[in-house]
């Protein structure tokens, strides 16, 4: 039982081929629920996780990194259906592409990166999840929601765009690239740690 949340999560991975395959096929509904059928896995797994006291390094990284799949693959979809703008597409692939590079290059140097995202991130990641939606809602229904989906690429950039530059500060901060705000820089943390040890 302690590891059916990262089951749910593998299942989701495996939705992610299925989803691309009837977005560019034109079954945009079927893509739909789909969709939402992942959205619900990734509420399922982390209610489980909780319930089961079940938390585990593994699900830790599987998780972020389904949801990452999902997002990016469908982003991928759409803009090549021609349902999203290219720039969008490239700034929500551009955001995730720096995000895992910093945490494997983290992990290459011995010096890997909390996995907890901050406010602005989990506000963008709402905003994707609301826009991928809308637009397969809408693709498959032919509901007219042109001024709600324009509307939500906006706020889709936006947070896309801060929550980037929010990450790239503080992941520069944590490998000693600058100082971030109250927190002195990796180098002078290593220097007076070194001191310590020769002058006790």
């Amino acid at each position: 039982m302690n590891q059916l949340p990262n089951i749910i999560t593998i299942a989701r991975l495996f939705l992610v081929p299925v989803i691309i395959y009837s977005i560019l096929n034109g079954e945009m509904m079927l893509a739909f629920w789909l969709f939402v059928a992942a959205g619900l896995s990734d509420a399922v797994d982390g209610f489980l996780a909780r319930q089961l006291a079940a938390r585990s390094e593994l699900g830790a990284y599987l998780d972020p990194v389904a949801d990452k799949a999902l997002l990016v693959s469908i982003y991928v979809s759409l803009g090549w259906a021609g349902f999203l703008p290219d720039w969008l597409v490239l700034l929500v692939v551009s955001r995730d592409v720096m995000i895992v590079g910093g945490v494997v290059l983290g992990w290459v140097m011995a010096m890997p990166l909390a996995m907890d995202p901050a406010l602005i991130s989990k506000a963008n990641t709402a905003a994707q999840i609301a826009l991928a939606a809308l637009v397969l809602a809408v693709a498959g229904s032919g509901l007219e929601a042109a001024a709600a989906v324009d509307m939500l690429v906006i706020v889709t950039a936006a947070t896309t765009g801060v929550s980037a530059l929010g990450y790239l500060l503080r992941w520069g901060g944590h490998m000693g690239l600058w100082a971030l705000p109250g927190r002195p820089a990796a180098d002078t943390v290593l220097s007076e740690e070194q001191g310590k040890r020769e002058n006790p």
